[in-house]
C-alpha cells in the first residue's frame, strides 16, 4: 500500500515510521516547518538511510498515495482546505483531527462540503484515532453487542500525563498555575483534550439515537502534594493536568458518558460499563499507550478504507453491530 502523510509532526512521524514496519510505501509527505521541509522522510523518522523521499510544503507530493494519513489539528475549520485538497485528487482520507470523527456536531456546513467532495471523487474521509476514535466510543459500541436492551453505557480513559510526549503535556498545562491554565483553556489558546462530544455522539449514532442534549466539560487536576512521574515533577498547588468528560441525554436521562483523565501519576487505564436491561458488563484494561496506539488504529483501517462506501463517514458506518439503547 501507498502512504501519503499530510503532517509530519509527532504522530505524523510515528505512523510514518509504524507504516515502513508493516512494508507499506511512503509516497509522499507534507508539512510547513521549516526544520522537516527539504529533509529526507527516513532521516526524520530516525532510519539509519535514507527513503529517497524529502519531506515537501506542497500536497501535490501525495499524489500517487492510495491513502492519505492527515495529522495537522483538532479542529475540522482550520483544516477543511487541507483534506479538501486531498480529496479532490481522488484519494481517501483518514485524519487525526479529533473533530472529524463526528463532524456533525460543530461543522455540519463543513462537514456537508466534505462529504459531497468525497461522493463526487468516489473516495471516502474518516476522522478517526485511539481518543476519540476508539477506546471511548468504538470500543464501547462493539462491548454493548452481547446486550438485548442497553440502558447506559459509561467510558473511562485515566493516563499518566508524564509518560506523554511534550507537546501533549504543554496542551494541558502541566506544572502551570492552575488559574492561567484555566484561562488559555478558556480562551482557546490551549486545547486540553478534544473530542468528548464526538465520542458520545459517534456511540449515539451507531445506536440510532438523537440525544436531546450533549454537554462537555474539562477542569484542572490541582496538585494537593508534591507529585512526580517519570521525571516529571508537579510542585503542590500547580497543575497536574486535566479530568473532563462528554454526556449525552434523553430528556433528563443521561444514556451515554465519557470521561477523560490525564494528569501526573494518574492510574493508567480503560473502563467500559455497559448497563443492561438484564446484566452489566464491565471491561477494563491496564492502559494502552496512545501515540502507537493511535497510529495502529489508522493503518488498520488504512488497510480496508478503499472497501468502505464513498462519502465522509463515522467509526459508527464501520462497525456492524448497532447497540439497542433504550429511553
Amino acid at each position: 500500500m501507498r502512504i501519503g502523510i499530510y503532517g509530519f509532526g509527532a504522530i505524523g512521524r510515528i505512523i510514518a515510521r509504524a507504516a515502513i514496519e508493516r512494508d507499506y510505501e511512503i509516497v509522499g509527505a507534507v508539512d510547513i516547518d521549516p526544520n522537516l521541509v527539504g529533509k529526507d522522510v527516513g532521516l526524520a523518522i530516525g532510519l539509519s538511510e535514507k527513503l529517497g523521499i524529502e519531506v515537501a510544503s506542497n500536497p501535490t507530493v501525495l499524489a500517487n498515495a492510495d491513502v492519505v494519513i492527515h495529522a495537522t489539528g483538532s479542529y475540522l475549520d482550520r483544516v477543511f482546505d487541507q483534506i479538501a485538497i486531498v480529496a479532490k485528487m481522488g484519494i481517501d482520507v483518514l485524519s487525526t483531527c479529533e473533530t472529524l470523527a463526528y463532524p456533525y456536531y460543530r461543522y455540519p456546513i463543513l462537514a456537508r462540503k466534505l462529504d459531497e467532495i468525497a461522493k463526487s471523487r468516489g473516495i471516502a474521509i474518516i476522522g478517526t484515532g485511539v481518543n476519540p476514535g476508539f477506546l471511548l466510543d468504538t470500543l464501547a459500541i462493539v462491548l454493548a453487542a452481547p446486550f438485548n436492551i442497553v440502558r447506559k453505557i459509561r467510558a473511562i480513559r485515566s493516563i499518566d500525563a508524564a509518560k506523554r510526549r511534550e507537546s501533549f503535556r504543554r496542551k494541558i498545562g502541566i506544572g502551570e498555575d492552575p488559574r492561567n491554565v484555566e484561562e488559555r483553556l478558556r480562551r482557546g489558546e490551549i486545547t486540553g483534550h478534544v473530542g468528548y462530544a464526538e465520542s458520545t455522539l459517534i456511540i449515539a449514532d451507531a445506536a440510532g439515537i438523537q440525544p436531546t442534549k450533549v454537554v462537555e466539560e474539562q477542569n484542572v487536576v490541582v496538585a494537593e502534594r508534591d507529585v512526580e512521574s517519570a521525571g516529571v515533577k508537579v510542585l503542590k498547588n500547580m497543575n497536574r493536568g486535566i479530568r473532563g468528560y462528554g454526556i449525552a441525554y434523553i430528556g433528563d436521562r443521561e444514556v451515554i458518558r465519557v470521561e477523560f483523565y490525564a494528569y501526573v501519576a494518574a492510574e493508567e487505564y480503560e473502563e467500559i460499563v455497559i448497563d443492561g436491561k438484564d446484566y452489566t458488563i464491565t471491561w477494563r484494561s491496564s492502559g494502552t499507550p496512545g501515540d502507537m496506539a493511535t497510529a495502529a488504529v489508522i493503518l488498520n483501517i488504512a488497510e480496508k478504507i478503499g472497501e468502505q462506501k464513498p462519502g465522509l463517514l463515522t467509526m459508527a458506518d464501520l462497525i456492524p453491530f448497532r447497540p439497542k439503547i433504550a429511553f
